[in-house]
């Protein structure tokens, strides 16, 4: 047993960032050494059901003492040594990924853009949190890994889709964890565990690496446990990435956020249009948060809530529940049996969809959106209830639908509206339950958020998720007073690489990889074709390859996977090497533009019709190294 974790004081240690870094600067502990306490506190938790899989505890202590060597060795590491889970619909290297559906699991080469730049900022990852499956609820309880609860009690549910995340933070388990936020699981849950969830504008952070719920509307999201060290997630996970093509930077001449003015406006539902289904103690806490607001230098504004609860009723409803079966599509025809029943029932909701409804609601989106600008025009943020209320797992239990549908009252808008959001804590119930805040601006207005949050949560104090900690004793938002943007996205990159997929002989292992390899080419990641694709093995090609062929309308068979498509590797070379690899490729291979899974387009090998002439149909196999290893020897 180590200095750190022999020491009675260490365990009560909180894992907030500011505090990790002075007992790092003090030596009074190393990132092995938080590391093997984190691991510690886990097994004390027992089967709280937060972890779907843990990294060997020894694996993470390594990677931890490579960290401190390259400290040593002067490397700048912002987030050094901060222990953080993952939602495990974000792929980890060598992590399975199961969105919380065993049958689904798969396990990635490569890490997800956000995690991947967390773990060169010094981050270590602890391992991928329970979630509702495919992210698809506002509850928590729709796994079949088990259903946390909040923290603060055991009947009362952790919300979701990001449930386990939000408890490991609160529980004290990891500095901070990431979640994703469509509808608002990257909120809800801070609000049930006394926590601070930022959702940041929609393509502020990569979504590279995530299994899509509502793939135009997911945000990768982030748990902490002060609105400071949502700042510093921030200003690492922030920034274009050339690979998603739902990512975005600031726009050009537009700050990322720019400061409020000394007296903002803050906008109010009227009194009316708020909703708390009977919770008075909910109604009495935001009207607290109100009056904290005004005392900060906030003007209140009336304004009409009306087109934004007509935006949150159009989220369940049309092309957005379509989105989401489109996502799992081949998945779900294949292995309907491996779905949760209620998310079977709201996702298969959508096969009775047509495009005429989808069109429809897109111009009515279109209308509520510009009701929405008139009342925008007369606020600088808008503070709502993070929820009405909070519930049982018995009473979700008894009515699954309707109470989730109660707790997106105030989250299930914004990614509609294209809005920014920061949930922070409100206070507790009578009954020691917490509820939360959430503070709303445009697109981009991040930076802002964060700064005012920041001073909110301060007026409140408190202590840190249910942690001993106090909020004053880490906290220091007077450096912020006028809510200036700590951090600001960089601007969009000029392209230095192209990416290329490969489906054959220049796949990793195979006879032609040298091609690549020699010219300077980097593996992005594996991942899969669309559906729609087919897969031939050529006749008379030395060394043997496969021609692509894309068939719209294609239904794929799979002999023995999950998913449909080809199995492909992304491959980044510069342009100069592109130029000079695809002068090599011979006929009747050529070099086009590839469908991948997710639905963004690359450059890969496709086949002339010509060239299938003699040869042997093997999508069934889903991928060349499967029907290599089929094949029979000689």
């Amino acid at each position: 047993m180590n200095a750190f974790t022999s020491n009675p004081m260490h365990s009560r240690f909180s894992l907030d960032l500011g505090s990790l870094r002075t007992a790092y600067a003090e030596g009074i502990s190393t990132p092995s050494e938080v590391v093997a306490e984190v691991y510690r506190r886990i097994r004390a938790r027992g089967d709280d059901h937060v972890w779907i899989t843990l990294r060997p505890e020894a694996e993470a202590i390594a990677e931890a003492e490579a960290l401190a060597a390259r400290r040593a060795a002067g490397e700048g590491l912002p987030l050094y040594g901060a222990p953080f889970a993952v939602k495990d619909n974000l792929d980890v290297a060598g992590l399975p990924t199961t969105a919380a559906c065993p049958a689904f699991a798969y396990t990635p080469i490569a890490d997800a853009e956000a995690v991947r730049r967390l773990r060169a900022a010094g981050a270590i990852v602890i391992g991928k949190t329970n979630l509702d499956q495919f992210a698809t609820g506002l509850v928590g309880v729709r796994s079949p890994y088990g259903a946390p609860s909040s923290v603060f009690h055991p009947d009362y549910i952790s919300g979701g889709s990001s449930s386990g995340s939000a408890v490991a933070v609160a529980a004290g388990l990891v500095s901070f964890a990431l979640g994703t936020d469509t509808a608002g699981s990257g909120r809800v849950p801070a609000a049930f565990n006394n926590l601070v969830g930022w959702k940041p504008t929609k393509g502020l952070v990569s979504t590279r690496g995530l299994v899509p719920a509502c793939r135009s509307l997911d945000c990768v999201s982030v748990f902490t446990l002060t609105c400071a060290d949502a700042t510093d997630v921030a200003a690492v996970v922030s920034g274009y990435d050339a690979t998603d093509p739902y990512s975005r930077p600031a726009p050009v001449g537009t700050a990322a956020a720019p400061a409020l003015p000394a007296a903002f406006r803050f906008g109010v539902p009227r009194s009316t249009q708020l909703e708390f289904f009977g919770d008075t103690a909910a109604a009495n806490l935001y009207a607290a948060a109100l009056a904290r607001l005004r005392a900060l230098g906030g003007q209140p504004v009336e304004i009409d809530f009306t087109p934004f609860a007509a935006t949150a009723a159009l989220l369940y409803a049309g092309p957005w529940v379509a989105e989401r079966l489109a996502a799992i599509t081949p998945f779900a025809d294949l292995h309907p049996e491996a779905l949760h029943p209620v998310t079977a029932k709201i996702i298969g909701a959508a096969r009775g969809l047509a495009a005429v409804e989808a069109f429809r609601a897109f111009y009515n989106l279109e209308e509520l959106r510009r009701a929405a600008a008139a009342e925008w025009a007369r606020m600088d943020v808008l503070l709502l209830p993070t929820t009405p209320t909070i519930y049982t797992h018995a009473e979700v239990a008894a009515e699954p639908v309707l109470l989730n549908s109660r707790l997106g009252t105030y989250t299930n808008f914004v990614n509609l509206l294209d809005l920014s959001a920061l949930a922070v804590p409100a206070g507790f119930r009578p009954d020691g339950l917490p509820l939360g805040v959430t503070l709303m601006a445009p697109a981009f207005g991040d930076s802002a958020l964060l700064a005012l949050g920041a001073r909110l949560h301060a007026a409140l104090g408190g202590t840190l998720g249910a942690t001993a900690t106090a909020l004053s004793a880490v906290s220091a938002p007077a450096a912020l007073p006028d809510s200036r943007a700590p951090f600001r996205p960089a601007p969009a990159p000029a392209p230095v690489s192209i990416l290329l997929a490969v489906v054959g002989a220049h796949l990793s292992g195979q006879p032609l990889n040298h091609q690549l390899t020699s010219r300077g080419a980097t593996l992005a990641r594996a991942t899969r074709t669309a559906p729609d694709y087919r897969l031939f093995a050529l006749a008379r090609t030395t060394p043997p390859k496969p021609g692509l062929v894309r068939s719209p309308g294609f239904t794929p068979v799979v002999a023995s996977g999950a998913f449909a498509g080809i199995e492909v590797e992304v491959w980044s070379l510069s342009p100069a090497a592109f130029g000079a690899f695809t002068a090599e490729v011979p006929a009747p291979l050529a070099i086009g533009n590839v469908v991948l899974a997710d639905g963004s387009t690359v450059k890969g090998f496709v086949c002339e019709p010509a060239a299938l002439e003699g040869a042997t149909e093997i999508t069934a196999h889903g991928g060349w190294r499967a029907y290599l290893a089929a094949r029979p020897p000689g």
